[in-house]
C-alpha cells in the first residue's frame, strides 16, 4: 500500500507520525506531565501488541508513542484507547501536552509540579484545543532552578522558587557561614565579617532557607515562580526571556493565558513565540502582561485570523 500525502497529513493532526520508510505510524498518546498509572501502562502495552509492532517509546516531552501501527488500523487503535480514557494527539500549531518534572515528590521541589501541570492541561491543552496558533506552543513546569525539565527552553516555562529574603541585621558573621556554604549559585560571600547576597546571582532556589541558626534567612519562605517566555530548541535555539519579578503559583494560569493571547494576536504564521518577542521587544510583551487588556479582549483576539507576512 502506498499512502498519499493527504492520507499521511489526515492522521498527523490526530497524533500519528509516519515511521520512516514504511506505511506504518507511531501513535502519540497524550499524557499530563508524563504521569502514567499501572492501568494506563497495561492499556498502552495491550494496544501496542494488538495494533502496532509491540514497541512503545517515550518522547522527550514524556508522551508514550506506540510504534508500527498500519494506516488501516489507526481507527481501531483510537477506539481501543478511547474506551480506556486515553487519546492520541499532541501535534500541530497549537498548545502541546504539558510537561513537568517530579517536583511534587523531589526533595528540591519548591512547587507541586503535578498539580500545576494538571491545572494547565485542563485550562489550555483541553480548554483551548481548537485554538490555532502561529506555531506549536510548549509549556514546561520545573520544580526548582536545577532545571531538569528545562523550562527556559519552552514557549512558556515555569520554575518553582522560594521568596528569598535576607536580614543583614541578624547576621552574626559566623566564621563558616552556613548560608554561603550551602548556596549552589555562590551568590553569598563574606565581606567585612558579614554575609552579602548578590541578587543577580541568586536564583531563589530555596536551598539556603532555614540554614542560618540566627534567622538571617527565615526558616519559612513562600513558594513562588519565575516565568520564562519564548524558549526554543532544535534547529534554532533561544533561551527563554525571563520575565521581571516572581509570581505566586495561583497567578501562573493568568500569565500563561495572557502570553498565549499576545502571541495569537502578534505572531506571524510559522513564527515561534521567541521570534515574536525578539521582533517586538520584551518591553512590549511585559507592558501587555501588566494589564487585563488581553483577557478583556479574549474573544476578539481568538476570533481574529492569524497574521500573514
Amino acid at each position: 500500500m502506498s499512502l498519499t500525502k493527504e492520507q499521511i497529513m489526515s492522521v498527523k493532526g490526530r497524533g500519528f507520525l509516519q515511521n520512516r520508510g514504511t506505511d506504518c505510524f507511531s501513535g502519540r498518546l497524550v499524557a499530563i506531565a508524563g504521569e502514567y498509572s499501572p492501568l494506563t501502562l497495561r492499556a498502552i502495552a495491550e494496544c501496542a501488541e494488538k495494533f502496532g509492532s509491540g514497541e512503545v517509546v517515550f518522547t522527550s516531552r514524556l508522551s508514550a508513542e506506540i510504534v508500527g501501527i498500519p494506516f488501516e488500523k489507526i481507527p481501531d487503535a483510537e477506539a481501543f484507547m478511547a474506551e480506556r480514557g486515553l487519546y492520541f494527539g499532541g501535534t500541530g500549531a497549537k498548545i502541546r501536552p504539558i510537561t513537568a518534572c517530579k517536583g511534587t515528590t523531589c526533595v528540591f521541589g519548591n512547587i507541586d509540579t503535578r498539580a500545576m501541570a494538571r491545572a494547565i492541561h485542563e485550562q489550555f491543552y483541553v480548554g483551548m484545543r481548537d485554538v490555532k496558533l502561529p506555531h506549536k506552543f510548549k509549556i514546561g513546569v520545573g520544580g526548582c532552578p536545577n532545571s531538569c525539565m528545562k523550562p527556559s527552553l519552552n514557549d512558556v516555562g515555569i520554575e518553582g522558587c522560594r521568596a528569598f529574603s535576607f536580614d543583614a541585621d541578624l547576621c552574626r558573621g559566623c566564621k563558616t557561614c552556613a548560608v554561603a556554604a550551602g548556596c549552589p549559585s555562590k551568590a553569598v560571600s563574606m565581606v567585612d565579617g558579614k554575609a552579602v547576597v548578590d541578587a543577580e546571582k541568586c536564583t531563589h532556589c530555596g536551598v539556603c532557607v532555614g540554614k542560618c541558626p540566627f534567622g538571617a534567612v527565615p526558616k519559612e519562605a513562600a513558594s513562588v515562580c519565575r516565568v520564562f517566555v519564548g524558549g526554543t530548541w532544535g534547529k534554532t535555539q533561544r533561551m527563554g526571556t525571563l520575565l521581571e519579578g516572581v509570581y505566586a503559583p495561583e497567578e501562573i494560569p493568568s500569565i500563561i493565558e495572557k502570553v498565549i493571547l499576545w502571541y495569537k494576536e502578534n505572531g506571524f504564521v510559522k513564527e515561534r513565540l521567541g521570534a515574536t518577542v525578539d521582533r517586538l521587544g520584551k518591553e512590549t510583551l511585559e507592558a501587555a502582561l501588566s494589564t487585563s487588556d488581553l483577557l478583556d479582549r479574549k474573544e476578539e483576539i481568538l476570533a481574529k485570523a492569524l497574521l500573514e507576512r
